[in-house]
């Protein structure tokens, strides 16, 4: 097929703030992973699909199948709708235990 590109599992995209391997980045409507360091608006390869574990709010319990949104303010995940960007699903629980703060999450790969 001659229009076929990639995958899509992975795309570059211009890091709108300085990040870190693992760190979460919404560019748009796009929310994803770096998988490496990079400095505003330097290139950074990014996960958009795929299961990973993200830094979350602490003190916030998760149960499997919750929707989780990207807090791009506090840059971390929530289950908190208002004023976030939904990014996928819980697929394990997370105690509200202030230092949990890493939930596994199920990317949805599409652009809501």
């Amino acid at each position: 097929m001659r229009n076929y590109v990639q995958p899509g599992n992975t795309i570059t995209l211009a890091a709108p703030y300085a990040v870190t391997s693992g760190d979460g980045l919404l560019v748009g409507s796009i929310f994803g992973v770096a998988i490496a360091a990079a400095a505003l608006n330097d290139p950074v390869e990014t996960i958009v699909d795929g299961v990973l574990d993200l830094k979350k709010v602490g003190s916030q319990a998760w149960t499997v199948g919750a929707k989780v949104y990207w807090d791009n303010t506090n840059k971390q995940t929530t289950t908190t709708a208002s004023g976030n960007t939904l990014i996928g699903v819980a697929v394990e629980a997370v105690g509200s235990g202030a230092g949990e703060t890493i939930g596994r999450v199920r990317l949805n790969g599409s652009f809501s």
